[in-house]
């Protein structure tokens, strides 16, 4: 709804003194939801003229779309990675909107989102079994590991690889490609906590790997902020495989808690970790590029190798991990600086 403001300032507002010089700027959180209605429906909510509903400005495959005419009117637009503003320019990733992406190409950039880094704070978190920081973190770390191990009924072993999940279940989050390799994936020596709701496929999926491997896998089919912080707190490593990313959360919070993100490289997920490489003693996490199931297991695989293997080297990516700043004072700068460039500071 919000996507009208800017055609509105332009037709309702344009000759008002207040607002006749007011900028608009439009957010792209996520292109698949654009507000598509018929023409006749929306033009008696906004009582717009005919003039709007054609093809270069609201009407879109012969319905009205809110997005679209946010995204023509506004002066300048925003999405919340660099990779998803160049992701939406393609037809895969555009939604039917790629061919107007790349005409306002010259006027959208990518901010990348923020979290609150006192809400998540593993030295002052209140969810988690015991507080630990960049500083202590190899001898604190794990005993949330243990409590969360206790709480959930899976074998207590501290040494265990614990991959962590907490999603929406959907398609968009990558899980048809867990549901490939799950069995593949439980043969190794690893735990899988999951939480989150949604599609019922996927709920009853996670429930029948839970009953099947009970000393491995928990499945949690609710979602609570507290268990969200024990499986940020408790886990090794964070998967997160999605088929698109805008942006994304999740990895950043895997990231402030120390713990390892393995994810697909798209979106908000390309542009905050940063692959390990070995040979070059760098990145925050790991990941695999192409919608592949068992290129994702290969990259599972290969991150338990690091755990096990290189122990010195595991903590070393979560010391960078832990170390980045992914706050909002971060984005808000960046903020700034397009207002500042679009009212002509």
């Amino acid at each position: 709804q919000t996507a009208l403001i800017p055609v509105l300032l332009k037709d309702r507002f344009h000759d008002g003194e207040f607002f006749r010089k007011m900028k608009s700027i439009i957010t792209i959180h996520n292109l698949k939801f654009q507000g598509v209605w018929d023409v006749k429906t929306i033009q008696k909510l906004t009582c717009l003229p005919d003039y709007y509903f054609t093809p270069d400005k609201l009407e879109a495959y012969k319905d009205g779309n809110l997005l679209k005419g946010g995204i023509v009117y506004a002066d300048a637009i925003t999405t919340v990675s660099d990779t998803y503003a160049e992701e939406i320019k393609m037809p895969f990733y555009g939604e039917g909107l790629d061919g107007l992406m790349r005409a306002r190409a010259g006027s959208l950039r990518g901010i990348v989102n923020g979290i609150d880094y006192e809400e998540f704070d593993p030295e002052t978190d209140q969810y988690i079994e015991k507080n630990y920081n960049l500083k202590n973190f190899r001898k604190e770390k794990v005993k949330n590991k243990r409590e969360l191990q206790q709480e959930l009924g899976l074998n207590q072993d501290e040494k265990k690889f614990m991959i962590g999940i907490v999603s929406r279940l959907t398609d968009q989050k990558g899980l048809d490609l867990i549901q490939c390799v799950i069995d593949e994936l439980c043969s190794d020596d690893i735990q899988l906590v999951v939480l989150g709701t949604g599609e019922e496929r996927y709920e009853n999926m996670f429930r029948h790997y839970a009953w099947k491997y009970q000393d491995k896998v928990s499945a949690n089919i609710y979602y609570s902020e507290a268990m969200s912080h024990k499986i940020y707190a408790a886990c090794d490593a964070f998967l997160m495989p999605s088929l698109f990313e805008p942006c994304g959360l999740s990895q950043l919070m895997a990231l402030r808690y120390g713990t390892v993100p393995i994810v697909r490289e798209t979106g908000g997920l390309k542009d905050t970790v940063e692959s390990f490489n070995e040979f070059e003693n760098r990145g925050t996490g790991f990941s695999f590029s192409n919608y592949n199931a068992h290129e994702m297991l290969g990259i599972i695989r290969y991150a338990e190798g690091v755990y096990y293997d290189k122990k010195r080297e595991w903590n070393k990516i979560i010391d960078r991990a832990m170390a980045k700043d992914y706050s909002w004072k971060t984005s808000a700068m960046k903020y700034q600086e397009l207002y500042d460039w679009l009212i002509g500071y």
